[in-house]
C-alpha cells in the first residue's frame, strides 16, 4: 500500500463481481457500482461511468446533487437514515467528514484488495476510518473506527469540545439498483427457526432490528434485494449480513430520489458508547454478496468462509450427542452403553450434554456453577472419558458460560454479576439470568473454569450454549446498557480459550439457531442450527440458514422416530437424508434402537463418511421447482466431476405424477450418468411401478440436465431420494 490521493476510481474485481468507488473529491467514498463483473474496463470509461451516475437536478431540490456515501451524511444532503447518529449533549450532532487519506493494495487469505480511507471533521473533532475489503469469492465487505479527536487540553471553551462523545449509532451501506424491487428476508422462533418472507422493495425504509441481545431466532441472517420474482438460480440479487452476536440492526431502504440501498450496523442502546477523549468505537463488518440467483450470491459466503485460514479442515466427525437420549439422567452405565452403541453405528465424538455440574438435577440450578457433580460423579467424568475414548470417540462436554442461575452457589456469592439495572432483576427465562461477562471477576472466574474442565479431561469440543434473551441488560455498579460490552467480552473469552487450547473447537448454541452469524463463527467450527430436530421442519432451516453458511458449519443430527419437540414421526432414510446435508450426527437413544434400525443407521453414517469431502467441498445448489412441495437441493464437486441431489417430498405433490425436475451446477459441456444413490434410493412412493429409468440410470449432458432434467418419482409426503451424477 502507498499513500492514494492520486487513486480517485476504483474498480475492484473478484469472482465475477465488480466494486466500482468513486473517491475523487474530498468527501467519503461513494459505490457506483456493485454487482456483476464489469470486464476490463479503462479508467477514462470508468469516469465516464460515474458522470453517467450523476443525478440531474430536480424542482424543489437542493441546488448540487446529493451523493450517497457508505456511511451517508446530512451534511451532504442526504435526508435518509443517516450513516452516523451521535451527539455532544446536544453539538456535534451532524458530521461533515473530508478525506485525509486513501490506501489501496491486496490483501492477505481470503482477502483480495483492501481500501483503507482516513477522514476527519476539525469542528466536531471526530476522525472515521473505513475499511473496504473484497474476498476473492466476490464478497464486499466494510467496516468503520469511529475517533473522539478531543483532547484533554481542549477544555473551557463556551462548546466544551472535550466532551464525550455519545454514539447513537453507525449504519454503512451499499447501493442496489433500481430493478431490486422485491425484499427477502429471515424470520422464526425457537424451533421455527429461518424462516422466509418476501414483499415488495416500496419506497420507505424496511428495518429489521434485533434487541434480544444475541443473533436471534428471528434474526434477518441475509437482507436481500432482487429483480422481481428471482429464485435460487434466476434473477438478479444483493444481500447484506451484520457480523455480530449483539443487538443489530439491517435495512432496506428506498427514497423518492430513486436511490435504493442496502444498510447494516450494531444496534446501540442509549449511551451504550460514550467515547472520551483520544477513545475508538470500530463497527462490526458489514457484509454484501452479490449474484445471479440466490445459489450465486450464498456460494460467495461459502467461499470466504472456506477460504479462511481457520475454517474447519479436518473431516467433520459424527456426533452423538446425550441430549435427547438421557435429559438430565447422568448415570454412568447408561451413558457407557449409550457410548458403545455410537461407536457400533459409526460415530466419532461423544458429547455429554447437561446435567454433569454441581447441583444440575434439572433447568432450576446450578448454572455457574462449573464443576462436576461429586453427587453423580464421584470419581469425576474420567470414568466415562476413558470409556469414551477406549472406543476411539472424541470427548465432548456441553457449557453455558455466560449464563446463571439464581439457585446456584455463584449468585448467592455474587449477586452483583447478574446483569440487570435501576436495582431491580430482571424478568426470568428459563429459570436463569445473564451473567455480567464483562466484569473482570467474572471474565476471569469463568476462564478459569473453562480451562480447568477442558485441560482435566483433554476435552475435544464444547457445545457452548446461550439459552436467553438478554432483557433490561444492565452492566457494572451503574447498571449502564451492557450489551455490547457483554459481546466483546465473550468474543475475548472464547478467543483466549482457543488460543490456550488450539485445537479445542466449540459448536455455537443458542436455544438451538439463536446465535448465528459471521462474528461468532470467526471464533467457532459449526453452529446448532435448531433445537427442532424433526427432519420436515430441518428441511427449511437447514435449507435457508444455508443461505449464509457452508454445509459442514451446520449441526445436523438424526434424531428418534419421534420428534422430542413436534411429535412427529419419519422414517429414519428421511432423518437420516435430511442429515447428510450438513455435519451428520446422532440425536437418538440408540440403546433402544432396534438391531435393524442400528444397522441402517450404521449404512447412514458410512454414506456420510463417503460422501463428505463432496459435501463439505463443493457447491451448494437449489431447484427452482413449479411444485412447492416437492424440493431439490444438492452438492456439486468443485470439479463437477460428481454431485449428490435430495429429492425432497415435503407435503402432497400438487402434481401426479411429479413431472420433470432439474439438477442445476454441473458442466453444460459434460455428460453425466445419473442414478439413485444408496441408502437412499429406495423410493416411498404412492404406486408400485417404478420410472423407466429409475433401475439402470441415464447418461444426459449437464446442460440438458439444467436445463430440461428428469422425470422425479412420486413420493409420499415426508419423504425423500438420493441422486447422483457422475461425469462420464
Amino acid at each position: 500500500m502507498g499513500d492514494g490521493r492520486s487513486l480517485r476510481l476504483l474498480h475492484l474485481r473478484a469472482s465475477g463481481m465488480s466494486l466500482v468507488l468513486d473517491c475523487t473529491g474530498d468527501r467519503l467514498p461513494r459505490v457506483v457500482h456493485w454487482g456483476a463483473d464489469l470486464g476490463e474496463i479503462s479508467e477514462d470509461h470508468l469516469a465516464v461511468l460515474t458522470t453517467a451516475d450523476e443525478a440531474q437536478i430536480m424542482s424543489s431540490t437542493l441546488d448540487d446533487p446529493v451523493p450517497l456515501s457508505v456511511l451517508p451524511e446530512q451534511s451532504a444532503g442526504w435526508l435518509g437514515t443517516p450513516g452516523l447518529s451521535g451527539h455532544r449533549d446536544g453539538r456535534d450532532f451532524s458530521a461533515a467528514f473530508t478525506v485525509r487519506a486513501l490506501e489501496s493494495g491486496t490483501g492477505e487469505g481470503p482477502v483480495r484488495h483492501r481500501v483503507v480511507v482516513d477522514a476527519s471533521d476539525e469542528h466536531a473533532r471526530l476522525s472515521l476510518r473505513l475499511e473496504f475489503e473484497v474476498t476473492a469469492s466476490g464478497l464486499v465487505r466494510q467496516r468503520a473506527t469511529l475517533t473522539n479527536d478531543a483532547g484533554p487540553t481542549d477544555t473551557g471553551d463556551a462548546d466544551d469540545r472535550a466532551a464525550p462523545y455519545t454514539l447513537d449509532g453507525l449504519l454503512l451501506t451499499l447501493p442496489v439498483p433500481a430493478q431490486a424491487t422485491e425484499l427477502l428476508d429471515l424470520t422464526g422462533r425457537h424451533l421455527r427457526e429461518r424462516s422466509p418472507q418476501r414483499h415488495a422493495f416500496t419506497l420507505g425504509t424496511h428495518l429489521r432490528e434485533n434487541r434480544r441481545g444475541r443473533t436471534g431466532a428471528d434474526a434477518t441472517l441475509v437482507q436481500v434485494a432482487g429483480e422481481r420474482g428471482f429464485g435460487f438460480r434466476t434473477g438478479d440479487v444483493w444481500g447484506l449480513h451484520v457480523a455480530w452476536s449483539g443487538n443489530h440492526r439491517s435495512l432496506a431502504e428506498r427514497t423518492n430520489s430513486g436511490t435504493a440501498l442496502l444498510g447494516g450496523g450494531e444496534a446501540l442502546l442509549p449511551g451504550e458508547v460514550r467515547l472520551g477523549p483520544g477513545a475508538s468505537y470500530r463497527s462490526p463488518w458489514v457484509y454484501g454478496s452479490y449474484g445471479h440467483g440466490l445459489d450465486e450470491l450464498s456460494d460467495r459466503f461459502h467461499g470466504y468462509l472456506r477460504g479462511r485460514t481457520h475454517h474447519p479442515r479436518a473431516p467433520r466427525p459424527v456426533t452423538l450427542n446425550t441430549w435427547e437420549a438421557v435429559y438430565f439422567q447422568q448415570d454412568l452405565d447408561k451413558l457407557k452403553a449409550l457410548a458403545d452403541a455410537a461407536a457400533e453405528v459409526g460415530a466419532e465424538r461423544f458429547v455429554l450434554d447437561d446435567g454433569w455440574f454441581r447441583g444440575r438435577r434439572d433447568d432450576r440450578a446450578g448454572l455457574g456453577d462449573w464443576y462436576v457433580d461429586k453427587d453423580v460423579w464421584p470419581e469425576g467424568l474420567h470414568p466415562l472419558v476413558g470409556h469414551v475414548r477406549g472406543l476411539g470417540l472424541q470427548f465432548g462436554l456441553w457449557v453455558e458460560p455466560e449464563m446463571i442461575n439464581p439457585d446456584s452457589d455463584l449468585a448467592r456469592t455474587h449477586p452483583e454479576w447478574i446483569l440487570s439495572t435501576g436495582g431491580r432483576t430482571p424478568p426470568a427465562s428459563r429459570h436463569q439470568q445473564v451473567l455480567d461477562v464483562g466484569q473482570p471477576d467474572a471474565y476471569a472466574y469463568l476462564l478459569e473454569r473453562l480451562d480447568s474442565l477442558v485441560t482435566e479431561y483433554a476435552v475435544d469440543y464444547l457445545k457452548w450454549d446461550h439459552n436467553r434473551d438478554l432483557v433490561d441488560a444492565g452492566a457494572g455498579p451503574a447498571g449502564a446498557a451492557g450489551v455490547h460490552a457483554q459481546t466483546a467480552a465473550v468474543y475475548r473469552l472464547i478467543d483466549e480459550l482457543r488460543s490456550r487450547h488450539p485445537g479445542l473447537e466449540i459448536e455455537s448454541c443458542s436455544s438451538g439457531g439463536a446465535r448465528v452469524d459471521l462474528g461468532i463463527l470467526e471464533r467457532t467450527d459449526r453452529v446448532w442450527t435448531s433445537d427442532c430436530i424433526d427432519a420436515l421442519e430441518r428441511q427449511q432451516i437447514q435449507r435457508w440458514t444455508g443461505l449464509l453458511l457452508p454445509p459442514e458449519l451446520l449441526g445436523a443430527h438424526v434424531g428418534a422416530p419421534v420428534s422430542h419437540t413436534t411429535g412427529r414421526t419419519h422414517a429414519l432414510d428421511f432423518r437420516a437424508g435430511t442429515a447428510l446435508f450438513g455435519h451428520f450426527g446422532i440425536e437418538w437413544d440408540l440403546t433402544e434402537a432396534g438391531p435393524q434400525d442400528r444397522a441402517r443407521l450404521a449404512e447412514w453414517v458410512a454414506a456420510y463418511k463417503e460422501l463428505r469431502p463432496l459435501l463439505h467441498r463443493g457447491t451448494v445448489v437449489r431447484g427452482d421447482h413449479s411444485d412447492p412441495a416437492l424440493w431439490v437441493h444438492g452438492v456439486v464437486a468443485p470439479d463437477r466431476a460428481r454431485a449428490v441431489y435430495a429429492l425432497v417430498q415435503t407435503a402432497t405433490g400438487v402434481h401426479a405424477p411429479p413431472g420433470r425436475v432439474r439438477l442445476p451446477g454441473l458442466d453444460e459441456n459434460a455428460s453425466y450418468r445419473v442414478a439413485p444413490l444408496a441408502p437412499g434410493e429406495r423410493s416411498a412412493g404412492p404406486t408400485p411401478s417404478r420410472l423407466a429409468w429409475w433401475d439402470d440410470g441415464l447418461v444426459l449432458p449437464g446442460r440438458a440436465l439444467a436445463v430440461v432434467g428428469v422425470q422425479a418419482p412420486a413420493l409420499h409426503p415426508e419423504s425423500l431420494v438420493l441422486l447422483e451424477a457422475r461425469r462420464v
